[in-house]
């Protein structure tokens, strides 16, 4: 039973980093979408710390945050495949409870 309930909180553990993940995947997506569609002649600032920088090189910019999508999404793919992994160990674990009752 123990093992049971160390299987759900891990699953809810992983399903909460995942919903996370997802956020900040879209979050930045859709700020990469922004920087990529801002007329050239605005100007285009950056929040760095405390302060907002004016940014002279879009592509670059564009760049890293495209390398943090695809980071981000690569973290997401092993969450969900440990997420499936615990479900066939909580499905295993649910099949013993209910031999042993």
């Amino acid at each position: 039973m123990e093992q049971f309930q160390i299987v759900v909180s891990e699953i809810q553990s992983v399903r909460q980093q995942m919903a996370s993940l997802n956020a900040q995947i879209i979050e930045l997506k859709a700020t990469s979408d922004a920087v990529s569609n801002q007329p050239e002649d605005l100007a285009l600032h950056q929040q760095l710390g405390g302060v907002l920088i004016e940014v002279a090189d879009r592509k670059s910019l564009v760049e890293v945050l495209d390398n943090d999508v695809k980071t981000l999404s690569e973290h997401l793919t092993r969450l969900q495949s440990r997420e499936t992994d615990l479900m066939n160990s909580y499905e295993e674990l649910k099949k013993v409870l209910e031999g042993s009752n």
